[in-house]
């Protein structure tokens, strides 16, 4: 077990942070070490133990809790960064790339001006990169993001009637695959399987260890077992209830139980 710290910046996922010597409650703001350089965040949980293999190592650091003066500079830098992504979109049309800017953001110490951009194909973005460089004096990045990303931006309700999982409580954004909706004996319909984004729609991916459990021992389409009528063969599964259609010859379809 190792003592970690859980920091959320703006995009409102939880990253660990080794303490440093810090026990900090939660919602107090800091200044912690980053891949990126300095960031300033937030506590969502306070110091706790933690299971090694759910840590990325190595961990970076909290190295203080932040002050006025770092409060001041850090919605400073949220508003020059507004002004940038509004340059950097104007920029960018002139040089009639094909790309809308999502958002932009400093690193606290202002190392670093980073830009978040939706584009339909790969985008030639050295001469923007050039361009933003001379004007702002500091490193550019410009990261392509997805149509899911997208969606988790401009929010929406999903089927189910509820806010979309990705603009409510989903943080990771993790891979969904086909095999998911195969699994779970759903259609594979586009319009029942695809979520706003046009993929495949996330609550797939929690859902399915549930439908794995529940599967272990059960038949298979196809497969002969055993009925009160005599040997039949199944049709279709009812996971969670533990239940097969079966159609036993001259007899017709009947519901069996798992066994």
């Amino acid at each position: 077990m190792k003592e970690v710290i859980g920091v959320s910046f703006e995009e409102g996922r939880i990253y660990y942070f080794d303490p440093n010597g810090h026990k900090l409650k939660q919602n107090v703001t800091v200044i912690v070490e980053t891949d990126q350089g300095l960031q300033f965040g937030t506590v969502k949980i306070p110091l706790t133990e933690v299971s090694e293999n759910k840590i990325k190592k190595p961990l970076k650091k909290i190295i203080r809790v932040s002050t006025k003066k770092d409060y001041t500079q850090y919605k400073q830098n949220q508003k020059d960064a507004n002004l940038a992504k509004e340059k950097c979109q104007t920029i960018a049309n002139s040089q009639n790339l094909n790309m809308k800017i999502m958002d932009a953001s400093y690193t606290f110490d202002r190392d670093k001006l980073i830009f978040r951009f939706l584009a339909d194909n790969r985008v030639d973005f050295r001469d923007l990169a050039k361009e933003l460089a001379k004007i702002y004096k500091v490193r550019i990045e410009l990261r392509q993001i997805g149509v899911r990303d997208k969606a988790k931006e401009v929010s929406g309700y999903g089927p189910c009637g509820r806010k979309l999982c990705c603009s409510s409580f989903l943080k990771d954004l993790d891979t969904v695959s086909i095999n998911m909706a195969k699994n779970q004996n759903i259609s594979l319909n586009p319009t029942k399987i695809n979520g706003a984004c046009g993929r495949l729609m996330c609550c797939l991916k929690y859902e399915d260890d549930c439908y794995t459990k529940c599967r272990i021992n059960m038949k298979k389409i196809g497969d002969k077992i055993e009925t009160e009528h005599g040997t039949g063969i199944v049709q279709s599964l009812d996971i969670l209830r533990q239940k097969y259609k079966v159609e036993v010859p001259n007899y017709g379809i009947i519901e069996v139980d798992k066994k």
